[in-house]
């Protein structure tokens, strides 16, 4: 399926002059954590739920320092159960909620048949069940309201296959379905709306957090993508929803993409192949995938000021990869002619 355009019907679905409230799952580091201060600076509401208590409290301490009120509920969005609780005390708390941003995400790096399957269905259930749960918890709320804002954060990576991550390709994947299947749903309630945001790499925690079977150590390339940025894009979601955001590169590469494929997986699975050679040799470790890290694990991954420059960075085989496909889309049409 194409991406989908603005949403037209409702050019905005709270009043600016309004208290935005805001549940944030997936809130105790990254873009989860830079979101919820940044809904705090414009005096929100937020209730905020992770998995580790001491991030959570972080966090919301900078958001109280903001300008915003917040409240912390430790939660694994992988029980359904909990979700739904979640659900219920945020209502009770906020009086409303105007926007849930489902956030959590975790992956596991190796080939597949190398990678324990364990930790690929943990995968799935984190990236995708998890939103899904977000989101049966949350939709009976915004029908009873009759408005609500759900942001799905997918990736890139909802667009163009991941060797070496395939169980995080297959959740991604599989996000952009459910969000397009949601859409299809709610058209007769134009004031409910299902946003996918869809950010390249981002500056966070966020390798640190994976399982990494590779042997190779993981490092985030210079010009990668601040928090700040992908949290700026999901406050302003509150005031003009759409269904589809793109952050860090043109919409229309995404495009291009699905009509080149299987191309860019391809590219990238040779890239892959040979970074794992090359870069820098670590022990594998399951990372936070089936427990949080201990302490705040912040907003920032704490790499790129002292990473050099000639570390080798997955997005620049992205890039590659992707430089090449109008030239193979060229060579394909060419040969049907």
């Amino acid at each position: 399926m194409g991406l989908h355009e603005p949403t037209t019907h409702k050019a905005s679905t709270m009043n600016p002059t309004t208290t935005t409230r805001v549940v944030i799952t997936g809130a105790s580091s990254g873009i989860g954590a830079a979101t919820a201060i940044a809904f705090a600076r414009t005096g929100a509401m937020l209730v905020l739920a992770a998995r580790g208590q001491e991030g959570l409290d972080d966090v919301a301490r900078q958001c109280r320092d903001a300008g915003g009120s917040a409240e912390v509920r430790v939660v694994d969005v992988t029980d359904a159960d909990a979700v739904g609780a979640l659900a219920a005390e945020a209502q009770e708390i906020l009086g409303q909620i105007d926007l849930w941003f489902s956030d959590v995400g975790i992956g596991v790096v190796g080939k597949y048949d190398e990678v324990p399957l364990a930790d690929h269905r943990r995968v799935i259930e984190a990236n995708l069940l998890s939103h899904m749960h977000d989101a049966h918890a949350v939709l009976p709320v915004f029908l009873r309201q009759g408005h609500g804002i759900w942001v799905n954060m997918i990736s890139f990576g909802g667009f163009v296959a991941s060797p070496y991550s395939a169980a995080y390709a297959a959740s991604k994947f599989g996000l952009r379905g459910f969000s397009e299947a949601l859409r299809a749903e709610l058209q007769a309630h134009p004031d409910i709306h299902v946003c996918d945001v869809y950010p390249t790499f981002v500056d966070t925690p966020g390798f640190r957090h994976a399982a990494n079977y590779t042997g190779a150590k993981l490092s985030y390339p210079p010009g990668t993508l601040a928090p700040e940025k992908v949290a700026d894009a999901v406050v302003a979601l509150a005031r003009q929803p759409r269904a589809t955001t793109v952050i860090g590169a043109p919409a229309a590469l995404m495009k291009i993409s699905e009509l080149a494929a299987p191309l860019p997986a391809m590219l990238l699975g040779r890239f892959m192949d040979a970074w794992s050679k090359r870069a820098d040799r670590t022990s594998d470790t399951i990372g936070a995938l089936y427990a949080p890290q201990d302490g705040a694990s912040g907003i920032h991954s704490g790499q790129l000021k002292t990473q050099p420059q000639s570390n080798t960075a997955l997005v620049v085989g992205t890039g590659l990869a992707l430089g090449v496909l109008g030239w193979q889309l060229l060579r394909r049409r060419e040969r049907s002619w």
